[in-house]
């Protein structure tokens, strides 16, 4: 699967940004689905995940209340709505896919990566 990733961009804090992952190729609802961070001089980490029907969602704590993950299998996306920016959420932000499970919470197993788009939160 081909995964391409958009929605990023400056945005002052308090603001809202929707990311969204777009699946090329086998069929997306085959895939359980994750959005990662990484800031600068720092490691990646898992922000949010989905199961493959949509039904389950897994959430790192700090952005627990801010964040919602969806899915919409039909049109092969995968959304990450992010509000309440924070500059702490600056980061590139990829979305992964993960063929091997239903629902995927970990940081490490994903089999395919998208190229990243930019968020930045000026204060």
């Amino acid at each position: 699967v081909q995964l391409q990733a958009s929605g990023g961009g400056l945005v002052q804090a308090g603001g809202s940004l929707r990311l969204s992952c777009a699946a090329s190729g086998r069929t997306f609802s085959a895939y359980a689905m994750g959005w990662f961070r990484q800031a600068p001089g720092k490691e990646r980490e898992l922000v949010a995940a989905i199961s493959r029907s949509g039904g389950r969602t897994y959430y790192e704590d700090s952005v627990k209340g801010r964040f919602t993950i969806s899915r919409d299998n039909a049109k092969n996306t995968v959304y990450l709505q992010m509000s309440s920016l924070k500059p702490e959420d600056t980061a590139v932000y990829y979305c992964a896919a993960d063929i091997n499970h239903a629902f995927w919470a970990a940081t490490t197993g994903y089999d395919y990566w998208g190229q990243g788009t930019q968020v930045t939160v000026s204060s």
